[in-house]
């Protein structure tokens, strides 16, 4: 038996159905998923840490938390771009999108030539991909300077118009992220967030009203007073 079909018998001997309807409640696709729990996984996938033919036969499987287990063990040095936009073209649930983000996406040597790629592409989760990296690297990338920054803020702005679920709630997130990053990148934020607040368009005024909402608050202002960097 290989490493995936390990794996791929672990996930059906844990297939948790009460976890499988909350999911659906959740809005994330449940097909083919086996609702083991993201702690669980994460767990699993230590001992397999890149061992990429094991992560490319657990995404062929399609089933969900083989694909999510796939994005935390693949090797991102033999992961490559064709790769990358194989995955995205095939995402088809919110969750299992913003894992491979965090767990894989952000650390390819490449990623910055695809975030406005995968924003400018009509796909549902593919345009989602894109604004959810901005979001993550708003976290984690802690050497990257302003600039990319409030350029990714016009891109935000451009694309705030588009109402579908997942996408709208990304390009949100990708706002409050940035813009909780420092003082001089929330002011930015605040001014395309109330931009868009006063947008004629629903899907942008959602967007601007939710994140000026949080950029403005004083929990925000606090936290971000406390871990000024």
């Amino acid at each position: 038996m290989t490493a995936a079909e390990e794996l791929l018998a672990w996930l059906e001997e844990n297939r948790n159905e009460k976890n499988i309807e909350g999911m659906a409640r959740f809005g994330i696709r449940t097909d083919r998923a086996v609702g083991v729990p993201l702690p669980l996984l994460r767990a699993a996938a230590k001992p397999y840490r890149r061992r990429h033919e094991t992560a490319m036969a657990l995404w062929e499987s399609g089933v969900h938390e083989a694909r999510i287990l796939a994005g935390l063990i693949a090797d991102p040095a033999r992961f490559g771009p064709e790769d990358m936009d194989a995955w995205s073209a095939e995402f088809d649930s919110w969750d299992l999108c913003d894992q491979c983000c965090s767990n894989l996406f952000r650390h390819l040597p490449y990623v910055q030539g695809k975030v406005t790629e995968y924003v400018a592409d009509g796909r549902e989760f593919v345009r989602r991909t894109g604004f959810v990296l901005m979001a993550v690297f708003a976290v984690h990338d802690k050497e990257a300077s302003d600039e990319r920054f409030l350029e990714w803020l016009k891109v935000v702005e451009a694309y705030a118009w588009d109402g579908r679920n997942f996408v709208k709630k990304a390009v949100n997130w990708a706002l409050r992220q940035i813009g909780k990053r420092n003082e001089r990148l929330r002011l930015a934020a605040v001014e395309v967030a109330g931009r868009l607040a006063a947008a004629d368009d629903a899907a942008a005024r959602w967007v601007g009203r939710d994140a000026l909402r949080e950029l403005t608050a004083r929990r925000t202002l606090d936290f971000m007073a406390a871990h000024r960097r």
